[in-house]
């Protein structure tokens, strides 16, 4: 339900603020509007921050003056321009104030923001701690919002991580085929944006998930024939598998087994290169084609594993994954099964 008892709203045709009061039904509310009550259709009402925020998108020319021995026959009507500003994610938080009369969040209404001209197919995802929360497939037009749910505001200690899959409503040929992104909350840096929109009194925290929808990604092509005769080894692509390096069933990414002079590393080089060890088996698993792949990551700080399972959300050859009790790994191993 996209209102609730208390959420402040504007009439769209009158652009009067109130409140609701009651739901009617999945399509109509009770507001109260400058101590009127009326029924109204959720169609005609929205929320008034959400409102001022989503109308920056139009810049209306200014109008000149008009004298009145000089007024046209037809009023002249002012250009409307829309601006494109690419593909946003949208939280809208809604306060409460609490038994010490304090300001508090309640929750967050998340809202897809389409700022541009194209109309987009999107697979939605919404998990905390690594588990699915939220899930939908839908389509936004040009210039067009979408809500897609609520999230409590205490559940942002949990992690939230978003991802999103986006596709062209009517492919284009120099356009990619689908594009992906991905979000992750950090509890911090949330509670600080809360209180800067208190302080500037800003409607919505935003984050923009692209500002031009990418295009593909054309593979240079060689003449085959040319290179065999310079001496290089030209493979039919059906052979392609066998000339690859062979993959693994489980890999090990501790850093003593990866290189050896691990211990004049800073973290962040051990991380990067622990993931780059998992990218190269991973591809080669797709590659040959395997049903599953054990990464033992260890238990540690669980900075490697998080890292791995935000990557393994977003894969489009993955299952599933599981992280459980195994007997030679302990929750040290994380497998994969594959499509």
């Amino acid at each position: 339900m996209k209102y609730e008892v208390g959420d402040e709203i504007i009439v769209l045709h009158s652009n009067e603020e109130g409140r609701v009061v009651e739901i009617m039904n999945d399509k109509m509310v009770m507001i109260n509007v400058r101590g009127v009550k009326f029924p109204a259709y959720m169609d005609q009402i929205d929320f008034p921050y959400f409102y001022r925020f989503s109308k920056k998108t139009v810049v209306e020319e200014k109008k000149p003056k008009v004298f009145l021995d000089n007024i046209p026959t037809e009023k002249p009507q002012p250009n409307k321009i829309k601006v494109e500003d690419g593909v946003w994610l949208v939280f809208i938080p809604k306060f409460a104030l609490d038994d010490f009369n304090d300001e508090v969040v309640e929750n967050l209404k998340i809202y897809l923001i389409n700022k541009t001209e194209r109309q987009f197919i999107f697979d939605y995802k919404q998990n905390f701690l690594n588990e699915s929360n939220f899930e939908i497939k839908n389509t936004i037009g040009g210039f067009q919002d979408f809500y897609l749910h609520d999230i409590d505001f205490e559940r942002v200690n949990d992690s939230p991580s978003f991802s999103i899959d986006f596709a062209l409503n009517k492919p284009e040929k120099n356009k990619a085929e689908h594009f992906e992104t991905s979000l992750k909350l950090k509890p911090k840096q949330v509670f600080q944006k809360i209180e800067e929109l208190k302080e500037k009194n800003l409607p919505t925290i935003t984050y923009k998930l692209f500002d031009v929808y990418p295009d593909k990604v054309h593979e240079d092509k060689f003449e085959l024939t040319g290179l065999a005769a310079k001496g290089f080894k030209v493979f039919e692509a059906s052979q392609s598998r066998q000339h690859l390096e062979p993959a693994r069933s489980v890999v090990d990414l501790h850093i003593e087994k990866l290189t050896d002079d691990w211990m004049k590393l800073s973290n962040g080089e051990i991380l990067d290169i622990q993931l780059s060890e998992f990218e190269k088996w991973y591809d080669l698993s797709v590659a040959h084609h395997q049903s599953s792949l054990i990464i033992i990551h260890g238990i540690g700080t669980g900075k490697l594993k998080d890292e791995i399972h935000e990557l393994l959300k977003v894969k489009r050859d993955v299952k599933s994954f599981i992280n459980k009790y195994h007997p030679r790994y302990g929750y040290g191993a994380t497998e994969i099964f594959f499509k």
